[in-house]
């Protein structure tokens, strides 16, 4: 189903929406998730499972509270569901497949497609198919995150790594050092963006020094995107403070700090550049050019359920 809430796709919010139980483990129910609380999973009853007892019950209401480790609750689960399936026989979920699979259909997640420039979400796709997917993954804050979230096609437990509760600004650089030097025989790369990166531009030379083949793909649209598209819709499009165009020039500082610099700026040099960057056993990079005000579909509007999606 991929990822729910203000940027999920639509057939999980409608999958929460129109759910019967829902199993919640260690999650914290935060409002980009919900949408808004009181038509959040109205249908379902709520399982809240969490190691923390002041999370359950805390933004939505729980029909069971379970206290304890996820491994060990989710065991205990599996076990007793497989003692009612013995004595009943399994549910029927025929019909819920194949409503899910018809929202599948219905609402793809898709983007706009650009002739002569870079769509961003492209470069997600590019990269993930020119790794076959076999990465660890981190991210900045903002639009590159979601677009990452989307468009990188997860099948391994720990290999993203991301901010998603505190939102830190800055995270995907340091996060990708740390997890090169936790698995130096993995491939990392940070899917970041022109704001975020900067507040830890300097962590290049952490890398640089300590010879780490981190790839860093900045989806580079002079913009602080998220806050400038929350401006376009919101705010009339006034924007303020969200405005970076050409500056730095990553592909400069990038060689100032000993890494190897490459940029694209038109869609057929993105798979190039990122076949380059593999080859490279440096510090890399990745300066990609993208269309300055594409925004993140689908979107749930503030205060909206999360069934009522934008785009």
């Amino acid at each position: 189903l991929h990822m729910p809430g203000m940027h999920g796709t639509r057939y999980a919010n409608y999958a929460l929406t129109e759910a019967d139980l829902i199993i919640a483990v260690g999650v914290r129910f935060d409002d980009r998730a919900t949408g808004k609380l009181s038509e959040f999973a109205s249908k379902a009853g709520v399982i809240h499972a969490d190691i923390d007892p002041a999370e359950i019950g805390k933004n939505v209401r729980v029909d069971i509270p379970i206290v304890g480790d996820a491994r060990n609750i989710l065991s205990s689960l599996i076990a007793a569901y497989s003692k009612i399936v013995e004595k009943e026989g399994p549910a029927e979920r025929t019909p819920w497949l194949e409503q899910i699979a018809e929202w599948k259909r219905q609402y793809p997640l898709t983007y706009k497609k650009l002739r002569n420039q870079i769509s961003p979400e492209f470069v997600v796709e590019q990269l993930y198919e020119a790794t076959g997917g076999d990465a660890i993954v981190t991210t900045g804050v903002g639009q590159n995150q979601m677009w990452t979230a989307q468009y990188w096609k997860f099948k391994r437990p720990r290999s993203f790594c991301s901010s998603g509760g505190l939102g830190t600004m800055g995270y995907g650089l340091p996060a990708a050092i740390g997890a090169q030097i936790g698995n130096p025989g993995s491939l990392v790369i940070d899917i970041d963006g022109d704001g975020s990166i900067q507040m830890v531009i300097q962590e290049l030379a952490t890398a640089v020094v300590n010879r780490l083949p981190i790839k860093i793909a900045i989806l580079n649209n002079g913009f602080l995107g998220m806050v400038r598209q929350w401006q376009q819709f919101f705010h009339d499009c006034r924007y303020s403070q969200t405005c970076i165009p050409e500056v730095p020039d990553f592909v400069k500082v990038a060689e100032a700090y000993g890494a190897l610099g490459l940029r694209a700026t038109t869609p057929e040099e993105v798979r190039p550049v990122i076949e380059r960057a593999l080859q490279s056993d440096l510090t890399t990079v990745m300066d990609f050019k993208v269309y300055r005000e594409q925004n993140v579909y689908p979107m749930v509007a503030p205060g909206k359920p999360i069934a009522e999606m934008i785009g």
